[in-house]
C-alpha cells in the first residue's frame, strides 16, 4: 500500500516538534543519498556541514528558554544557557554560510541558486525596509 504524497503531509502534520525535526533530517539524509552518485567527496561533505544543526534536544530547550524569557521567568543560570545555546546555534549558521558559499563556488553557481535548489529558504531581514 503506498501513501500518496497529500497523506504523508497529513501524518507528518500531525507529529510533534521535536519529531519532525528528526524526521527532516531523515529525509535531508535521503536525499543527499540519492544524489551521492553525482556528488564530488567535497560536495558530500559541504552538504553534510549544511545539513547540521542543533540536536533536537537542544533545539527544545532553546525553544523552552525562549519562552521563558518572553515570559520573563527566565532565571540567570537559564539565561546562560540560553546564550550559550544561541553561540552555537549562531557558529552553526555560520559554518552553514560559509559551505554553502563553497558549494555555489564549486558548482559555479550564485548562493541564491544553491539555496533554491536545497530548499534552503533565507530567513526575513526584520529590520530591512519592504
Amino acid at each position: 500500500m503506498q501513501a500518496s504524497t497529500e497523506q504523508l503531509l497529513d501524518a507528518i502534520a500531525q507529529l510533534p516538534a521535536q519529531e519532525l525535526e528528526a524526521f527532516v533530517v531523515q529525509v535531508l539524509k535521503l536525499r543527499a543519498q540519492r544524489q551521492a552518485p553525482h556528488l564530488s567527496s567535497s560536495e558530500s561533505e559541504l552538504l553534510s556541514k549544511i545539513n547540521h544543526s542543533l540536536s533536537s534536544d537542544q533545539q527544545t530547550r532553546f525553544d523552552q528558554l525562549v519562552a521563558k524569557r518572553q515570559d520573563l521567568t527566565i532565571t540567570e543560570s537559564e539565561l546562560a544557557e540560553l546564550i550559550e545555546i544561541t553561540e552555537q546555534a549562531e557558529l552553526l549558521n555560520a559554518e552553514r554560510m560559509a559551505a554553502l558559499a563553497e558549494l555555489a563556488t564549486v558548482r559555479n553557481q550564485s548562493l541564491t541558486q544553491v539555496m533554491r535548489n536545497l530548499g534552503i529558504h533565507p530567513l526575513a531581514c526584520l529590520a530591512c525596509p519592504s
